[in-house]
């Protein structure tokens, strides 16, 4: 028995569909509270599990929808899912 596999969407568009789903139907849900924590979206069905990290969020949307191929994350309050840099370090006197 061969196994359907279908191609991932351009990250664009999983981009714009996760995004849209989000301001949609999932925002308007989260309580307060949910500052900070990591959404999960199957772009293909607009299933969603949350977390505190990413990777239970991700484990968790496969329990729900293990054929899901088009997955968005992101951080609940903030532009990126992940921040880059950090604290300068001050240099020796």
């Amino acid at each position: 028995m061969a196994l359907a596999v279908r191609r991932r969407s351009a990250r664009e568009e999983t981009a714009r569909r996760g995004e849209e789903i989000y301001e949609r139907d999932i925002e308007p849900t989260l309580a307060e509270d949910q500052h900070g924590r990591v959404v999960a979206i199957d772009v293909d069905s607009g299933d969603w599990a949350i977390a505190d990290e990413v990777l239970q969020a991700a484990a968790d949307l496969r329990v729900q929808r293990p054929e899901a191929n088009d997955v968005w994350l992101l951080r609940v309050g903030y532009r990126a899912l992940h921040s880059f840099g950090g604290q300068r370090l001050r240099s020796p006197s």
